[in-house]
């Protein structure tokens, strides 16, 4: 063979080229919808966050947040209450997803009926139903004193436990899909086999049902965590003073002080927060080996 000769072509790799090729054709359109909706807008908050009009490009916006107490407060108040909302949603979500993944199709399809009817229903209008029942002379109050289980009617609104009730109850039902999703696709025939092999009812769930639900867990807390971060009508309506949350602060700088530099400022912190507590969760849980596992 001479020095000049060119190396030989691997003519297998072409096929696999135009399979690239063809699927970016075919994510093309989505790119260039997503590039026009969602990162040039993201591009323009941070833009607006560092800069300053009549002083041009700035971090004084930034250095506000972390040299002021009150809104790493802030910050830390939406994390911690996202987080309790994130435990109440799968202590409450779970049982009922196993109960509608166990039941028989039929009955199954009624009761995932009942969890996504709300979606049918405006969130203010939901947070109103529950301002009324949860409200000194609203209907849970009215029982309580009734049963003698409350001497006097007890503060169930505009606090903290206010704002953990109507999160949850609007943030139950993608914890429930979620879940409920992965547990349709969990073969019976396992824990049947588990059974048969004497391990108890509590046993086989342990061993064999909750390992190969672990994906619905940890998308649904993903899920809900990060939706409770960018709540704000809920905390609104059914908080208090003391229960200010970041979308709150944000939507005050925008709307009463007019600031929006500062106000693209929080949003590009919390996203920030937002993509570093995912990469915490990831790293903690391992989320590619959950699902890995699961397929």
């Amino acid at each position: 063979m001479s020095a000049d000769a060119a190396p030989p072509v691997d003519r297998s790799l072409a096929p696999a080229r135009r399979d690239t090729v063809r699927y970016l054709l075919v994510l093309l359109p989505a790119i260039l919808v997503l590039l026009a909706l969602f990162v040039y807008p993201l591009l323009g908050i941070v833009d607006r966050s560092i800069y300053r009009p009549r002083a041009g490009y700035t971090l004084e916006f930034y250095g506000k947040i972390w040299r002021v107490p009150v809104y790493l407060q802030v910050i830390g108040r939406t994390f911690r209450i996202s987080a309790f909302v994130t435990l109440v949603c799968l202590a409450l979500g779970y049982p009922l997803a196993y109960l509608l993944a166990t039941r028989a199709p039929r009955a199954a399809r009624l009761l995932l009926i009942v969890v996504v009817l709300p979606f049918f229903t405006s969130i203010i209008v939901r947070t109103y139903a529950w301002m009324v029942l949860l409200g000194r002379n609203g209907i849970v109050n009215h029982y309580l004193t009734w049963l003698g289980l409350a001497p006097a009617p007890l503060p169930l609104l505009y606090n903290q436990g206010g704002v953990l009730i109507g999160m949850s109850y609007v943030l139950l039902p993608y914890m429930v899909l979620t879940l409920y999703s992965v547990m349709r696709g969990i073969d019976a025939g396992l824990v049947r086999a588990a059974h048969s092999l004497g391990a108890s009812r509590w046993q086989a769930f342990r061993r064999v049902f909750l390992p190969l639900s672990l994906p619905g867990i940890a998308g649904g807390t993903l899920l809900v965590f990060i939706l409770s971060l960018g709540f704000f009508i809920t905390p609104a309506l059914m908080g208090g003073p003391s229960d200010v949350m970041i979308a709150m602060l944000i939507e005050r700088e925008v709307e009463f002080t007019l600031n929006w530099s500062f106000a693209s400022a929080l949003a590009v912190i919390l996203l920030a927060l937002t993509l570093i507590g995912f990469v915490a969760y990831n790293r903690l849980v391992r989320l590619d080996r959950i699902f890995e596992a699961r397929h």
